[in-house]
C-alpha cells in the first residue's frame, strides 16, 4: 500500500468516525437523552456555549443539556455542515455548521472531534452559539 492509499485510508476512517458520532449526538439529544449527548464528549471536554458561557467537563456539559431538554428544545437539525480534517496525523477533525431545532437556531464555529483508540470520536471542544429563534 502507497503512503497517499494509507492516508487516503485513514482520513475516510475519521471522518465516517465523526459523522457517525456526530449523528449519533444529534439522535441523543432530539431523543431528549442527555446523558448519551454528554457520553460523546471526553472527560475534559469544553463546551463554549453563547450566550450562556463555558462549561468544563463532561459532567457540567451533561447538566446544561439536561437543562435545555428539560425546557423542551429538541429536533435539531445540521446544515451547510463542513468537515475539516486538520491535523497531519489525522486524529482529529472540525466540524461547523449552521444549526436549527424547535425553539433557537444558530451556528456551530467548531466542534472539534477526536479519534479514540477505539476507532470512535469523541468531541473534545464545542464551540456555538444562538442567533436567534
Amino acid at each position: 500500500m502507497t503512503d497517499a492509499h494509507a492516508r487516503a485510508k485513514k482520513e475516510c476512517a475519521l471522518s465516517t468516525a465523526v459523522a457517525k458520532s456526530s449523528l449519533a449526538w444529534r439522535q441523543a439529544f432530539n431523543a431528549g437523552n442527555a446523558d448519551a449527548a454528554a457520553a460523546l464528549y471526553e472527560e475534559n471536554a469544553v463546551m463554549v456555549a453563547k450566550p450562556f458561557g463555558t462549561f468544563n467537563g463532561r459532567e457540567a456539559i451533561r447538566a446544561f443539556w439536561a437543562d435545555l431538554i428539560k425546557k423542551g428544545f429538541n429536533d435539531i437539525v445540521y446544515y451547510n455542515t463542513q468537515t475539516r480534517v486538520f491535523s497531519d496525523t489525522l486524529t482529529s477533525a472540525s466540524v461547523s455548521a449552521h444549526w436549527k431545532m424547535n425553539n433557537a437556531k444558530g451556528i456551530i464555529t467548531n466542534e472539534l472531534w477526536v479519534l479514540q483508540a477505539d476507532g470512535t470520536a469523541l468531541l473534545r471542544e464545542d464551540h456555538f452559539e444562538v442567533t436567534g429563534e
